[in-house]
């Protein structure tokens, strides 16, 4: 196995749980698979919704498939645009966060909490984790060498599952600051 991943920007998307899903675009709807992702059954909808702030609002993408907990991921640019504060903070771990309005076709949604950046992250699998010498949730510093801007992401997240593909995830921001359009490399440095 080679020592060196993709890194994958991941722009402003939404999860939402069946029954937001419902309020937002009617009982029963199911949503439709626009684009498959790097993560295994993990998909870009056809579907979007508003995210909309205190001084302004943000069409976001769907992610698939629906979760237990709905949340919002956008860049600390895309936060202020909202005017609203995105803690950064591992997908799923919104306790405490500020809270965000979703607008659909159907209806709307106010989220309690949920707003979040994007804690940069490396996805794994265990047989990946042992090759790099890493465990879950480790935190490693990741060296993206680009043409001009390569830089060295620290505080970078190790997640590791068996229902992960190796992939390094940063945001719209992050991926700006590299000089990445699309996606790049990425090595873990000691």
């Amino acid at each position: 196995m080679s020592k060196d991943f993709i890194v994958e920007i991941s722009a402003r998307h939404v999860h939402v749980t069946d029954a937001d899903l419902a309020t937002l675009f009617g009982e029963g709807y199911e949503l439709h698979p626009k684009k498959y992702l790097s993560q295994p059954g993990q998909y870009a909808a056809e579907e979007k919704v508003i995210v909309k702030g205190a001084k302004g609002e943000l069409k976001c993408s769907i992610l698939g498939p629906t979760r237990s907990a709905s949340q919002v991921e956008v860049s600390l640019t895309d936060a202020r645009t909202l005017g609203a504060v995105a803690m950064v903070r591992e997908s799923g771990d919104i306790e405490g966060t500020n809270g965000i309005t979703l607008i659909g076709p159907k209806g709307t949604v106010e989220l309690s909490c949920g707003l979040i950046a994007a804690k940069r992250h490396i996805h794994m699998t265990p047989e990946d984790a042992k090759e790099f010498g890493v465990n879950n949730g480790d935190i490693v510093s990741v060296e993206v060498d680009t043409d001009g801007r390569s830089l060295i992401f620290k505080d970078t997240v190790v997640r590791v599952s068996d229902k992960y593909a190796l992939a390094m995830h940063i945001d719209t921001d992050e991926g700006n600051a590299a000089g990445i359009a699309g996606s790049a490399r990425g090595t873990i440095v000691k």
